[in-house]
């Protein structure tokens, strides 16, 4: 939440800044690797559990009715409070990391031993396929505390996947500033710099000294975290400026904010592109922005923190549109469901690939002439897919990134068109040589040698045209470059470079 602004005329005293907690309890030092070695103990600790409880199963076996779930419950607990503790001590990250990687029996026993003051932090953390499992297992008063207990901007991040009443009962809890918070985080689309902006910041006016800022500050149980400046506004909060807080500490404190204050800052429009605004960050080595409305108002700030989550989620986007899934898929999801999920781009592949079987299918005159045609194709798609995959990657890349413009394509398409053709010359006509060399003996050698190096040739050039030509079309139809993009290009190269090779084949050998 934004905290009041101190003023030159009012005492220490006047406004009280909106406390934040000191770090949680079961904060403690950090380790990369300690997620993987904390997920291997929990499997460790639930392997156990689960032969302890199949052994106090059969001992309950031979004992009364009535007494069997007291022996079953004595057996396990030990078990399960071992377990409990293990993460109790891990960090919510951490703890989502291993949710992720159990499957779903396991990972409910796990999220059943979760406290539940910790629910709605994990519950942000995960992804928003195992999100919905660990949701769907809970009832609605333990919803609500989880939700309780979230930031407006961390509620907002998973508001979508709770039910509607469990939203709006929080919602009617909160304060008609984090009300109309969590309102306008809502309202802004996937992807915009508005749905990730943080609200809590800090907030001073220009014309006090920094001794007043100082004095303000030390009222704070703990500033925001990630906050290397605060934000300068007007009575109408229009951003004016930054002061950051190396320049707050070396100054002295009889200087006012105005003469300290950086003007030249890079404020971020809420209705931006989240990776535009990821890549400005990277750009200028930023730790936190403003976010501002139309106005100029502010309304709150984006930090690496947030930027770092962006980046993740536009690299996994990136990788699963690359290989043709819809959505992003939980590892240990039912197979119906996984399955669908694969289908889209299977059916694509499906029918590619025949077309490709009826290309081959044109010319059985040719390969029955000509046998060695059959073993030599799939090098001519081979290299024409890796070469186009690499142009792909390179030109999904800079597109990601902004760097190809309409100033610029047409450039970046003739050099990359030069290189496809250099590389075909060099590799075809490495390849009709090995071609003429294991055919040396026959007749056909060399109209074999020089139909492989044509085709070579001609397929690379092909396949670096559509690399380009395929994540431009997607961009201008504003849907993600990567989007099936590999898939396209292997039914290219396959297809085309089948009915290239054949028909030069068909020409040369008649």
């Amino acid at each position: 939440m934004t905290a009041p602004s101190p003023r030159e005329s009012a005492s220490p005293e006047s406004t009280e800044p909106v406390a934040r907690p000191d770090a949680p309890a079961h904060a403690v030092p950090r380790d990369p690797e300690e997620a993987q070695r904390a997920l291997a103990q929990v499997q460790d600790l639930l392997r156990r559990f689960e032969v302890v409880r199949e052994q106090a199963r059969q001992e309950a076996e031979r004992l009364p009715e009535e007494r069997r779930p007291m022996v079953e419950q004595v057996a396990v607990s030990q078990h399960l409070w071992h377990l409990q503790a293990r993460l109790d001590r891990l960090h919510p990250a951490d703890v989502a990391y291993i949710l992720e990687a159990l499957p779903r029996d396991q990972r409910l026993v796990v999220w059943d031993l979760v406290k539940a003051e910790r629910d709605g932090e994990i519950l942000v953390e995960v992804s928003d396929s195992v999100r919905e499992t660990l949701i769907a297992s809970m009832d609605r008063d333990e919803l609500v505390a989880a939700a309780e207990t979230l930031d407006t901007d961390d509620l907002a991040e998973i508001a979508d996947d709770l039910p509607e009443d469990v939203v709006e009962q929080v919602r009617r809890q909160l304060t008609p500033e984090e009300r109309e918070q969590l309102r306008a985080a809502m309202s802004y689309p996937d992807g915009s710099v508005g749905a990730w902006m943080d609200f809590e910041l800090v907030t001073v006016r220009e014309d006090v000294s920094l001794e007043v800022v100082l004095r303000y500050l030390r009222r704070f149980e703990a500033l925001p975290r990630h906050t290397d400046q605060v934000f300068v506004v007007d009575r109408r909060d229009i951003l004016q400026g930054v002061l950051a807080l190396d320049r707050l500490v070396v100054n002295e404190p009889e200087a006012r904010v105005a003469d300290v204050m950086s003007r030249d800052v890079l404020s971020l429009s809420a209705d931006d592109e989240a990776g535009e605004a990821a890549q400005a960050f990277e750009r200028y080595d930023l730790l936190s922005a403003p976010v501002v409305d139309a106005r100029g108002r502010l309304i709150g700030r984006l930090t690496v923190a947030e930027v770092v989550d962006i980046i993740r989620e536009k690299s996994e986007s990136d990788a699963l549109n690359a290989a043709g899934l819809r959505e992003e898929e939980d590892l240990f999801a039912s197979i119906w469901n996984s399955a669908r999920n694969r289908w889209l781009w299977l059916a694509v592949n499906l029918c590619t690939a025949f077309f490709a079987a009826r290309v081959i299918g044109a010319f059985e005159g040719t390969i029955e002439k000509v046998v060695a045609l059959a073993a030599l194709m799939p090098i001519v798609a081979g290299i024409a897919g890796n070469s186009g995959n690499q142009t792909m990657t390179l030109f999904i890349r800079s597109l990601a990134l902004g760097q190809v413009t309409s100033a610029n394509a047409l450039r970046l398409i003739r050099k990359e068109t030069v290189i496809a053709l250099l590389n075909g010359a060099v590799w075809g006509g490495i390849a009709g040589a090995f071609a003429w060399f294991l055919y040396r003996d026959s007749d056909q050698g060399m109209l074999l040698g020089l139909t492989m190096m044509l085709a070579m040739l001609l397929n690379m050039l092909l396949a670096s045209l559509i690399a380009m030509a395929v994540p431009l079309a997607l961009q201008r139809m504003d849907r993600d470059p990567a989007l099936g993009s590999s898939v396209l290009l292997t039914f290219s190269t396959d297809s085309m470079g089948f009915f290239i090779f054949l028909g030069l084949a068909t020409l040369f050998f008649g």
